[in-house]
């Protein structure tokens, strides 16, 4: 199936993008990040346009969000607990919750691309539990910003080479994932040294 999605990035391209990143964002199985490494690479050919590439993705993974929120929204508990049956998909949910629990707002932004199969679950549980509609939007337009600048960008530096750059993708996470932990660590340090010193 992947075959045949790359077969169309050059005929459907923008319109490709948009699509498979939307379904993606709705937990709908299909390879949208290898999509965005492959229409990088597309770019450093100059068979696509970068901002168009970057647009249409973000585009698609926006709406999905939307989408999923909504759906989460209108379903509320009742298709939370309908999704959960499935012991996979429960799992999703519950890490999802935790984290927009334990993270508030950061949980939605690292769904979108640091626990990226978390994502699509956060989208319909943060509807279903009321979470903030405009503290959503905004943490996961900021999220997926991240989301799609790295995949389709690795995809323009790595354009001879998509499974170099998917698994680049795959380090740069990791690495982006411990500089978050060291910077909510510090803040950690000075909120507390500066509750100490009020104290």
């Amino acid at each position: 199936m992947t075959d045949w999605f790359l077969a169309l990035v050059p005929t459907y391209g923008l319109w490709l993008l948009l699509g498979v990143t939307f379904l993606a964002c709705l937990a709908l199985p299909v390879p949208c990040s290898i999509l965005m490494l492959t229409a990088g690479g597309f770019v450093a050919t100059e068979d696509l346009v970068l901002w168009q590439v970057m647009a249409a993705a973000l585009t698609g993974a926006v709406l999905g969000d939307q989408v999923g929120y909504r759906v989460g929204l209108i379903g509320g508990h009742d298709l939370l607990s309908r999704m959960a049956a499935n012991p996979a998909r429960g799992a999703m949910i519950k890490r999802a919750i935790d984290l927009m629990d334990k993270r508030g707002a950061l949980g939605i932004f690292f769904t979108r691309w640091l626990f990226a199969p978390v994502g699509p679950w956060a989208n319909f549980a943060a509807g279903a539990t009321g979470f903030d509609y405009l503290r959503f939007t905004i943490w996961a337009v900021a999220g997926e910003t991240v989301w799609v600048s790295l995949y389709v960008l690795l995809g323009y530096s790595f354009a001879g080479n998509i499974e170099a750059a998917s698994e680049l993708a795959s380090s740069a996470l990791g690495i982006l994932a411990g500089v978050a932990a060291m910077l909510g660590f510090g803040y950690w340090l000075f909120a507390s040294r500066r509750q100490d010193a009020v104290a």
